[in-house]
């Protein structure tokens, strides 16, 4: 008895330490098991692999992992050790890998450890193809095994995380986008590149505004100012609803998302019978003729499946981009289905067509199942086809310079058993070239981390940069760090500046020239004041740690630029034991003073309100009225004021728009609060909500979904006003 005890005894030990020596046995969690052929890359493929445990970075010398070619020849790649200790980044040769070698492979070998010593349980090798542009889908078999693998994929994550449950070349002047020049008589929506128009709900052609609000378009004729007269409402059914446009010369552009119900199928038939999915969300982009403001005439409709990611217009061409998520799950089930996004272009028919699969680019190393199509519509030719752009890979933050067109894509890896990809994914970085209606990618890079917006985002003399943000700020086993990189017109990245603040994220970014300005924040304010003469050394030169936060920073002159965010303050934690928490309070304005770049200065300040007021400028840029010229910094916010003692409840003040003389001598000076509020309003309401300003020669013109006024630009006075809703 005592003998089978000791068996049993024996046996369970053994079995404990195998489990042990599994769980804590290093081992790579990718899976490139989904990899049934060489994956197709660019050249300036990033590899990233993760491992299950840090690991020791002296292990990763140039024997452990590598790249050879197809003759065995080492190639000169960088290998480094990203923040978190288990995933290293495998960067590729100075002017990328050569697409006229068959194939490279990538050499993991088991000599790599942690830093307890435990060693790889095995290397690995992925050989992959270069090619010099993006391969097409060509067929509906290969487009239904891209989704096959993405389904496969995306299996094994939703596992993970069920067992992690528990586990936890522009100028400065170019790049203010300024209408700044006291000579122009009309403003024009602030925008990040000079030349290049954004999309807005209310824009002015000098004598006309032109205002989306209520699902509805209206026309305005503005001059004279105090004989306003509403010239047209233009309205939809509910299945479309107007949301952004554009006024150029003749011709007016709406644009919005369009909705259909979901069709009901007879008994007799069903889902798998289908070949073709309706379309249930796209993108819609309409142009009217509008020589004559008082009747518009309708010239097309142009709809592309999926949701509106973002849209620019340069030249006379807007650039439309949407984002479709197709139903590929039906392949699971069986069904017959078409996978391709769709348009309806009414210049051509009036039917939706698929885009042809020759059309369809795709990453071929890359799990992404979104589309991302990119039309080019020619407003001196309304009536020409439009061009189409289809890539399987989907981004959701847009740049474009005078040449090229940028999107940042979240780069979520297939692993195993990571939710840090997951929750702080890497980002993939596609640069496309356009030259008038064409549009065609140009090359990709990768790098560390997410951006925050467009304004993370900035080519200047050729090259591109890009601020991301590492990790999580709440993470303290691997606090997020704030990384700048410098890529050439190849996208050959040639600099970089990491680890700005750690524990910190991005909250704003502005590239002027040479110089950039990033602010991060948890606690405190850091404006970090950085040289890019050398791109290929960006350094920091001076920083600035005040209370608050800037959201957006806006150019003022070559040694000003100013801040716009929230002020803050720190308070006891909820416990005796617990770290300070930090409070949101008013609305914040500053004016940075960085002529000497060591010791940035917050030369003025203006604090609005108290906890609760907010103003559209915190999150949307165009919201802010500015004219350098005229030293007018004007937006709409809503104010609140605290309530002594109580923390959580405020009063209601205001609604409407502040309007500020600004200089670098004297600062902000508050020059009229503009409202459409009632009197004794006690609190506030969407109709009366000021939401854009605009000028036209000596007349500021607030508008609001309820009514429109006008305001002498030197007094303030009232001079006209239009009510809307009646």
């Amino acid at each position: 008895m005592r003998k089978t005890w000791l068996i049993a005894g024996l046996v369970i030990l053994i079995a404990g330490a195998a489990v042990y020596a599994h769980f804590t046995q290093l081992k790579i969690v990718n899976d490139w098991a989904q990899y049934d052929e060489r994956p197709i890359v660019l050249k300036n493929k990033v590899w990233k692999v993760s491992f299950s445990k840090k690991i020791a970075e002296a292990s990763l010398d140039g024997n452990q992992i590598y790249v050879t070619d197809d003759q065995g020849k080492k190639q000169e790649v960088d290998v480094e050790l990203g923040p978190d200790g288990q995933t290293v980044y495998i960067s590729p040769p100075d002017q990328g890998y050569d697409s006229n070698i068959p194939f490279y492979t990538l050499n993991i070998l088991d000599g790599i450890k942690t830093k307890s010593g435990r060693k790889l349980s095995s290397g690995k090798q992925l050989s992959f193809v270069v090619n010099k542009t993006l391969p097409v889908i060509g067929s509906k078999e290969k487009l239904d095994d891209y989704f096959k693998k993405a389904i496969k994929t995306e299996k094994n994550h939703r596992q993970t995380l069920a067992f992690d449950a528990t586990e936890e070349n522009t100028t400065l002047s170019a790049d203010s986008a300024k209408t700044e020049s006291s000579a122009k008589s009309v403003s024009e929506t602030n925008v990040q590149v000079a030349g290049i128009d954004e999309a807005d709900t209310v824009k002015t052609d000098g004598k006309h505004i032109y205002q989306i609000s209520d699902g509805k378009v209206r026309i305005i004729e503005a001059i004279p100012a105090n004989k306003m007269i509403l010239k047209k409402v233009l309205e939809y059914d509910s299945s479309f609803m107007p949301s952004q446009l554009y006024v150029e010369d003749q011709h007016l552009v709406i644009i919005g998302p369009s909705y259909q119900q979901m069709p009901r199928l007879p008994k007799s038939q069903t889902s798998a019978d289908l070949s073709i999915v309706p379309m249930y969300q796209s993108t819609k982009l309409i142009i009217y003729n509008i020589e004559d403001p008082q009747n518009p005439a309708k010239l097309r409709e142009l709809e592309m499946e999926g949701s509106y990611v973002s849209s620019r217009k340069r030249n006379g061409i807007v650039y439309l981009i949407a984002s479709h998520y197709p139903d590929y799950w039906a392949l699971e089930q069986g069904k017959k289905i078409d996978l391709r996004p769709r348009y309806r272009d009414t210049a051509v028919s009036e039917k939706p067509v698929s885009i042809d699969y020759d059309q369809i680019h795709y990453f071929s190393d890359s799990a992404e199942t979104n589309y991302n199509t990119i039309a080019a519509i020619d407003l001196s030719d309304p009536l020409k086809d439009a061009a189409m752009t289809t890539y399987l890979g989907s981004g959701q933050e847009l740049y474009m310079s005078n040449g090229y067109l940028y999107l940042a894509v979240p780069n979520y890896t297939s692993i195993e058993r990571d939710r840090s990809s997951i929750l702080s994914p890497d980002t993939t970085i596609y640069k496309f070239s356009v030259e008038g209606m064409n549009v065609a990618f140009h090359s990709s890079a990768e790098i560390e981390g997410t951006i925050l917006n467009q304004f993370a985002m900035d080519e200047y003399e050729g090259n591109l940069r890009v601020a991301t943000t590492k990790g999580n700020s709440w993470n303290e086993e691997r606090p997020s760090a704030n990384h700048l990189y410098i890529f050439d017109v190849n996208l050959q990245r040639i600099g970089e500046l990491k680890d700005l603040a750690r524990g910190e994220r991005i909250y704003s970014t502005r590239f002027m020239g040479e110089r950039i300005y990033i602010v991060t924040f948890k606690q405190v304010d850091p404006l970090f004041v950085i040289d890019a003469a050398n791109p290929k050394a960006p350094k920091v030169l001076g920083e600035l740690k005040i209370p608050g936060f800037s959201n957006y920073l806006h150019p003022y002159d070559e040694n000003h630029i100013i801040g716009f965010g929230q002020d803050t303050e720190l308070v006891k934690g909820f416990t005796s034991t617990t770290e300070p928490r930090v409070t949101t309070k008013g609305v914040k304005i500053s004016l940075f003073d960085v002529s000497d770049v060591a010791s940035p200065k917050e030369k003025f300040t203006e604090i609005i309100g108290g906890s609760g007021t907010y103003s559209p400028l915190n999150h949307d840029h165009k919201a802010l009225l500015y004219d350098r010229g005229k030293n007018l910094f004007a937006f709409p916010i809503t104010v609140y004021s605290d309530i002594e003692g109580k923390e959580v409840a405020q009063n209601y003040e205001f609604q409407g728009a502040y309007v500020y003389h600004i200089d670098s001598t004297n600062g902000f000076s508050l020059k009229s609060k503009i409202t459409h509020s009632f009197n004794k309003q006690v609190y506030e309401e969407w109709s009366n909500s000021i939401e854009r300003l605009v000028y036209i020669d000596n007349s500021l013109y607030a508008l609001s979904p309820s009514k429109i006024t006008a305001h002498d630009l030197q007094t303030f006075n009232l001079q006209g006003e239009l009510v809307l809703n009646q």
